[in-house]
């Protein structure tokens, strides 16, 4: 997973075919609990690019977006919001898969 290290980068990464983006904070312990299933999840779906966006750091990003909650997720192709997984609830392996699933 790619971690953004500016607004720049996250328009850059975006606007790429399809995009997985992962809204996160290091203090979030729902964020911590998905963590180590995040590549699994990424071997998955090869044909998504994923990336990582610290809430603390982008919270512009998170407002344009409207990422209220976190772990959250949207995916972009071509630029495009094709698809949200947006709540402040934890977020398990199988609703990650099945939501990128849904996407196709």
């Amino acid at each position: 997973m790619k971690i953004i290290q500016s607004k720049d980068e996250f328009k850059t990464y975006i606007n790429k075919d399809q995009v997985i983006a992962l809204f996160t904070a290091d203090w979030c312990p729902d964020c911590r609990v998905i963590e180590p299933e995040l590549p699994e999840i990424e071997q998955h779906f090869p044909n998504y690019t994923f990336i990582s966006i610290d809430r603390d750091a982008f919270i512009d990003v998170c407002q344009d977006y409207d990422i209220f909650g976190i772990p959250s997720f949207i995916a972009f192709r071509n630029g495009e919001d094709i698809g949200r997984f947006v709540s402040k609830d934890r977020k398990t392996k199988e609703q990650i898969i099945s939501f990128i699933q849904s996407l196709s």
